[in-house]
């Protein structure tokens, strides 16, 4: 199988419902992702599932190495619908939570090690808030997800994001380990391809 290095599943979530949730959260306090020399501005985050056990802020956004016992944290049960949105993911979750794009920030180019299917792992982005002028490349391609859609990105790829616009950019982002059903969108998506090309 081909594996790419992007692929829109073919399902999508609620994007008034998921501003709701994230509106649930206005009082939580968004912790700095720890990566700082690959972003210019503000690029924050909340976790909703974390390593089992964590506590520290920076250990509770970025799993530590090894980390198996995934839990949800105190903020999910205030959303219920971003309960409903990672239940109907019929594989395995790690860490999950809500990621910020300040207006006017940038994440550089960079790529994270063994954040791609082919490493048995997807990382999902579902876009909560977003505006026209936020650009997000992916091997220099830019990719357009709209609100309530659901993207695999293979992260270990050079990627990076432009916030040009006057508003925040906000995706919930799952981390996500490979099973047969995770697996099944991949080989549609190979089959489709293939079929295609022989055309």
């Amino acid at each position: 199988m081909v594996f790419p290095d992007r692929l829109c599943f073919p399902f999508a979530f609620d994007p008034a419902l998921l501003a709701r949730d994230l509106a649930a959260l206005a009082d939580v306090a968004w912790y700095n992702h720890v990566a700082k020399l690959n972003y210019d501005g503000r690029w924050d985050v909340i976790a909703l599932r974390a390593a089992a056990g964590e506590t520290h802020p920076a250990r509770l956004i970025v799993a530590p190495p090894g980390a198996t016992v995934f839990a949800d944290t105190p903020h999910l049960a205030r959303c219920p619908y971003f309960r409903e949105v990672l239940a109907s993911f019929k594989c395995p979750l790690r860490a999950a939570r809500v990621m910020r794009l300040a207006a006017g920030s940038v994440i550089k180019t960079h790529f994270d090690p063994e954040a791609g299917i082919e490493d048995g792992q997807a990382r999902l982005h579902i876009p909560i808030l977003t505006n026209p002028d936020v650009d997000f490349r992916l091997n220099d391609v830019r990719v357009n997800m709209a609100p309530g859609s659901v993207w695999y990105l293979r992260f270990s790829d050079p990627h990076a994001v432009a916030n040009r616009g006057t508003t925040d950019r906000v995706h919930l982002v799952i981390d996500a380990d490979a099973n047969d059903w995770l697996m099944g969108f991949f080989a549609a998506a190979d089959r489709s391809r293939s079929a295609l090309t022989t055309l």
